[in-house]
């Protein structure tokens, strides 16, 4: 039999397993268990049932199930699939998808409408989004020469789908040719602004410019309210890359404004939710936020989503969810992107593995954290190189959590050394090392300026500083930090910030012996970080906790704490946060003998 899901096509008796029509290659004993979950899941397969079916007559272990299990979420990973494999505890694992299992989409040449041979094949192919089939044809049809506009606008189409930015350039260039010798102005803008994104992208800022310019010449000619947004919009990315978030809101708003109630529901989500980026940035975040989340409605309400400006959507939501630490929300976006991919027939870009890897570093797992950013850095040097010194910020995030203290300064030093700002998270790191001045210096220095990351990040870099300013008893300043942050509410309403001012308040509390006030403090920024499941913040708070429990005597508190954090770091397979685990565990057994001769005494 042959199944297919997302991008996936699994074909039994061939025993081949494809991706975006691209073969994965996987070990026997895998495909043999990719085999069995897809065929039985409709239930949970208890593990001694799969193991007796993928190792029949063969003595094996629960650690080769596991380590097939891994092997198979990572070849699904690329299309956005691995956590199709559900394990659930003490029951077995599931195959599970919300949109199910169809059987594989094939092309007849007989059912094309009108044209026949490579050309008919490859219009068929992109209009079911079957991305590498039309580009394959497309390619194919080429070699006659008669591959119209609308066509070589598909065929670029299908290689950005596929993550072949650089590739459809050349194509989308003679689709801007074609399109202006025949006269068509509104082609030729989008054409000429989809490559004047796709240098940007690049770093090709100043050929960016020319194509937008050249978009623009064209889309002074029109009547065209789309075309005109389009234009727009464009321009509010060129003013925010150049440092200018006011300029760039009243272009995204004019956009917005060309568009709206005008039956162009894909750019009006567009320009709808870089307008709420900008508002974010400029610090109104109740409106932000609502632009965004309305821009969502709009785009999900719509029916016949582009690819490329629903992929630009999902994007700049969860890169500014991420952007103001609003974990929660860049968790739900990063699972819709991934959907949205899938269902669109998309590649997952470097971006979006980006974007996913520091939210797994946050709330889930570090080594797919770890996994995943690696493969972004491997993918953003073509997609967009400018955000490889945000992806190295990241991986010194993920190597921090771990415990891999030089690999983290590493990362932190490469993405400072491409032009990017690596705090809050390498301040974090100094102040654990000891290092608490060099921490605070630091961050005093990410916060000058109005860069847009600056902007972007405020509120964490000074929730960052308020704690590290409150650890080097610089108690003025940390209040005012403090003040600041918790006296605008609806500029900062994020739970990671108001968990950071608590932590900071505890620290003030400490330094002048209020127990009492401290350990509130700590249980509100413990149970801030649990509402949007930050689970490697909550590892470090729970460790604080118990030891100041121990301190106080408080002996089956500080252990329930450690306990807690102990399973945490374990599931998120930290050996750092483990190891202070055990260390504090060691030191509350030790303290128990003690404090019974005391009271016998």
């Amino acid at each position: 039999m042959a199944f297919s899901f997302g991008l996936f096509e699994l074909d039994e008796a061939g025993r081949v397993l494809l991706c975006a029509r691209q073969e994965v290659p996987l070990q026997p004993r895998v495909f043999d268990l990719l085999i069995y979950l897809v065929r039985h899941r409709d239930r949970v397969i208890p593990k001694e049932e799969l193991l007796e079916a993928v190792w029949p007559d063969v003595t094996v272990t629960d650690n080769s199930l596991q380590r097939a299990v891994s092997a198979l979420r990572a070849a699904l990973r690329n299309g956005g699939m691995d956590g199709a494999i559900r394990n659930l505890p003490g029951k077995g694992y599931r195959f599970f998808l919300e949109s199910g299992i169809r059987q594989p989409e094939r092309i007849d040449p007989k059912q094309v409408d009108g044209t026949v041979g490579a050309i008919g094949l490859a219009r068929r192919a992109a209009a079911g989004q079957l991305w590498l089939q039309a580009a394959t044809l497309f390619a194919s049809a080429d070699e006659s020469g008669q591959l119209n506009a609308e066509d070589l606008h598909d065929w670029a189409l299908a290689l950005q789908c596929l993550g072949r930015a650089t590739a459809a350039i050349p194509i989308l260039v003679r689709a801007v040719a074609a399109r202006s010798q025949a006269g068509d102005a509104a082609g030729a803008t989008v054409d000429a602004i989809a490559l004047s994104a796709l240098h940007f992208e690049s770093g090709q800022a100043a050929i960016g410019k020319g194509w937008l310019a050249r978009a623009e010449d064209w889309a002074s000619t029109l009547d065209d309210p789309p075309t005109t947004a389009l234009v727009l919009w464009m321009k509010s990315k060129l003013a925010a890359f150049d440092g200018e978030p006011e300029q760039a809101l009243a272009l995204a708003d004019a956009a917005y404004t060309a568009v709206r109630y005008k039956d162009a529901i894909n750019i009006e989500a567009l320009s709808l939710a870089y307008r709420g980026f900008y508002r974010l940035c400029l610090g109104d975040t109740h409106g932000g936020l609502s632009d965004q989340d309305h821009a969502a409605a709009v785009a999900l309400s719509s029916n016949n989503l582009d690819p490329i400006i629903g992929g630009n959507l999902y994007c700049n939501i969860l890169w500014a969810a991420r952007m103001f630490g609003d974990w929660a929300r860049a968790d739900q976006w990063t699972r819709s992107y991934q959907n949205f991919c899938s269902g669109s027939g998309m590649e997952l870009t470097g971006s979006c593995q980006l974007h996913r890897s520091e939210v797994l570093g946050i709330r889930g797992s570090l080594d797919e954290a770890l996994s995943r950013i690696q493969d972004a850095l491997g993918r953003l040097t073509s997609d967009a190189p400018w955000s490889l010194g945000d992806a190295n910020r990241v991986l010194g995030d993920i190597q921090a959590a771990i415990g891999n203290d030089d690999a983290a300064l590493e990362a932190y030093d490469r993405a400072y050394t491409l032009g990017w700002c690596p705090e809050p998270g390498r301040a974090m790191l100094l102040l654990a090392r000891g290092e608490a001045e060099a921490a605070y210096a630091s961050l005093e220095r990410s916060l000058i300026g109005k860069t847009w990351w600056t902007l972007q990040r405020r509120g964490i870099l000074l929730a960052h500083l308020a704690l590290v300013a409150a650890h080097t008893h610089r108690t003025v300043r940390a209040k005012a930090l403090i003040c600041e942050l918790s006296g605008s509410p609806d500029r900062w309403p994020m739970p990671s910030i108001r968990a950071l001012t608590n932590e900071a308040q505890a620290i003030l509390a400490l330094s002048r012996q209020d127990h009492e006030t401290a350990m509130r403090h700590l249980h509100l920024a413990r149970q801030l970080w649990s509402s949007i499941e930050g689970r490697v913040q909550i590892v470090r708070l729970r460790l604080q906790i118990s030891s100041l429990q121990l301190e106080h005597g408080d002996v089956r508190g500080a252990m329930a704490e450690v306990h807690a954090a102990q399973l945490l770091a374990r599931d998120l397979g930290s050996p750092k946060r483990l190891a202070e685990c055990l260390a504090l565990q060691r030191d509350i057994e030790a303290w128990q003998p003690t404090a019974r001769r005391q009271m016998c005494g």
